[in-house]
Parts: structure tokens; sequence; C-alpha cells
């Protein structure tokens, strides 16, 4: 068969970008038979090598997984996090699988796996285009005026956040939909007009809604759904 660079390997199999591919090389956390190897232009045969990041074994011909997760409170979303509980922990499958985005630790709700490469990084690619819906419950009611404020754009982390949609749902509660995934966004825009968020709930991601998906369960997407995320990802 064929020898692949060793990053486009680690992408094929789900495990990252091909671009994060490249650090865990140079970072010394890829193994090929047993050795590590730090040189980004080494390559492999997918049928006869064996590879492994941080010493878990890696195979770009398993079958392809697309999972959705409803990630309780508490969770870090991460594949490895000492000390720390992972939203893997919840998902049982023989596949490895790897989280789209995050959700951090307190936040719940709809969160994607898979062990697709290629999608994992057309989903992850600060490019994408594709919705996220929250239900933020906040300290105190919140002011029409803030909510204009949040949906116009706010200026967090030396930027400013894109125009959103936001709808009240009750006094101290709202949705929002992001086209956007800063770090800790909601949080930010909150605190920017004076509140705090007490409940943050991604209840969509694209055309996948977390519906009635019981917190700390997980289920696989239909054909439909994994072939609604192909026609919303960019080509790039």
């Amino acid at each position: 068969m064929a020898l692949v660079r060793l990053q486009k390997y680690l992408s094929a199999a789900g495990v990252c970008s091909r671009r994060h591919g490249e650090a865990l090389i140079r970072a010394g956390r890829v193994q090929v038979n047993g050795a590590s190897v730090a040189e980004l232009g080494a390559k492999v045969d997918p049928e006869r090598d064996r590879v492994a990041v941080d010493g878990l074994p890696v195979d770009a011909r398993q079958a392809a997984v697309y999972i959705a997760l409803h990630k309780p409170p508490g969770y870090v979303t991460s594949c490895r996090h000492p000390g720390k509980r992972i939203v893997l922990e919840l998902v049982q499958v023989p596949q490895r699988v790897f989280p789209v985005g995050r959700l951090d630790k307190d936040s719940t709700g709809l969160l994607l796996l898979t062990n697709d490469g290629r999608l994992h990084h057309r989903l992850s690619h600060p490019s994408f285009d594709h919705e996220k819906e929250y239900e933020v419950t906040v300290a105190r009611p919140i002011s029409d005026g803030a909510l204009q404020r949040m949906a116009r754009g706010l200026p967090i982390l030396n930027t400013r956040t894109r125009p959103a949609e936001v709808a009240r749902i009750a006094a101290n509660r709202f949705r929002i939909v992001l086209k956007e995934g800063r770090n800790r966004q909601i949080r930010r825009m909150v605190a920017r007009v004076g509140n705090e968020v007490v409940g943050l709930a991604r209840i969509r991601v694209a055309g996948i809604r977390l519906g009635d998906l019981p917190e700390g369960r997980w289920r696989h997407l239909t054909a439909a759904e994994v072939a609604a995320l192909w026609v919303n990802a960019p080509a790039g």
C-alpha cells in the first residue's frame, strides 16, 4: 500500500486535524512501531505500521462513528485531562472517538463526537459557519437592551463578536444562536452586559438537535443527520 504522511494518517483516523497532528509529532507524542517519531516528513504504511498517540493505538481503517452526547456538568471536553472527568468516559464504543468543538466544564448539552478525521477537521475549522444554539439562565433579570447589545455584537478577547440571534424566554432566561465559538464566549458576553451565567445548555449544532436525550446519555447520529453535516461543512 502507498505510504502516507504521518499527520495525514492521524487526521484520517479521526485523531485530529493535520495541523494538530503536526504539533503532536513535534511534541514526541506519536509512536510508530513502538518508537517515537518527531519528524514531520515521516511516512507510514497504513497496512503494516503500528501507530499510536500517547501509547494508545490509532487505526485509520476503523468504521466511521458519529455520536451525539448530552454532556452533564462537571465533565471536561477533552480526550485526556489527568485528575478530571472527561466526556469520553460517558461514551462506550470500540472505536476511538474525539469531541468536535468544546463545551466548558460547567456547561451542559449537545456535544458531537466522531472518529471521522475529515469531518472533524471541517466542523472544527475557524471558517466553519454552522449555527450553535444555547439556552442561557442568568443570575438576575436581563434587560431588553442587554439582549440587543449581545445580538449586535460585543467586544471580548480583543475582538468583537459576530451578530447573533437572541430571543427572550423569561425574565432571566434567553436563547442565543451563534456562528462562532470563542473561549467561554457566552459567559464573557453576559458579563460584559453586567450579569452572570448560572446555567448554559447547548440545544443544537447545525441541524442536529439535543431533543429529549437524557443528560449523560448518547446516541448514534442517523444517516440523514451525518449527510446534513457534510452538506453544511465547508470544503476547506
